[in-house]
């Protein structure tokens, strides 16, 4: 299905909804993006529900933004050729509209999720930052954590590796870790065969201990090339 005939299809079905539902949904929008799954590679996260930043922490104050992804309706169409693109739509925009309604009773939740972006922000500034961070954002599977656009892939160790092996939708890769790092190290991640839209970061860092609740941890960053690997 065309971008244009998808989005017209998303705004017909949103009519459709009761209005009592929509309160505090700031728009329902079609993005082009593909979003992989971190994990399983037959599978694409086909709609979200983004809360969006409120000034104040009043249940009237949270909104939210709910986007399906036409990259990712067109990936799981061309694996499956029964796939239903109206079904899929209808299920996928009232799944999100219903995580609308849970975040409104979680504001903590959402207070840590802003958080979490705004150290984001500061880490792709160049600016200081806690290196821990992506704890606070969605966990997207099991060590898998995700900030708006970018995900966050831990893996504790005891000492500085010389190489770490991941995996990232479907596949293995390896990476060679730089020389000169220090735990915690936030490696992004190039050469990926299906990368996430926005960065992968392997974070390497080593079991928090008594030291870490006095002395603040620096994050050491760079940009490391993904070999694929098989096991």
């Amino acid at each position: 299905m065309r971008y244009s005939d998808f989005e017209a299809l998303v705004s017909r079905m949103a009519a459709e909804l009761p209005q009592e539902y929509l309160n505090g949904v700031a728009e329902i929008v079609v993005s082009p993006k593909v979003i992989p799954h971190p994990v399983r590679a037959e599978i694409y996260t086909l709609g979200e529900c983004v809360p969006l930043p409120s000034a104040g922490g009043e249940l009237e104050d949270i909104q939210s933004r709910v986007v399906l992804y036409h990259g990712s309706f067109q990936a799981a169409g061309h694996q499956d050729p029964d796939f239903d693109w109206r079904e899929e739509a209808w299920e996928t925009l009232t799944h999100e509209v219903r995580h609308h309604l849970e975040w409104r009773a979680r504001v903590p939740d959402l207070e840590a999720l802003d958080r979490a972006a705004e150290s984001n922000y500061a880490r792709q500034d160049g600016e200081s930052f806690d290196p821990l961070f992506y704890r606070d954002g969605e966990v997207a599977a099991a060590g898998v954590f995700r900030v708006e656009d970018d995900y966050f892939l831990e893996q504790v160790v005891r000492t500085r590796p010389e190489s770490a092996w991941f995996g990232w939708h479907g596949k293995n890769y390896q990476v060679e870790v730089p020389a000169d790092a220090a735990l915690p190290a936030l490696l992004v991640v190039d050469g990926l065969e299906e990368p996430p839209p926005g960065d992968l970061v392997l974070v390497l860092t080593r079991k928090a201990g008594l030291r870490d609740l006095f002395r603040p941890r620096a994050a050491y960053q760079a940009v490391v090339e993904a070999k694929e690997v098989g096991f």
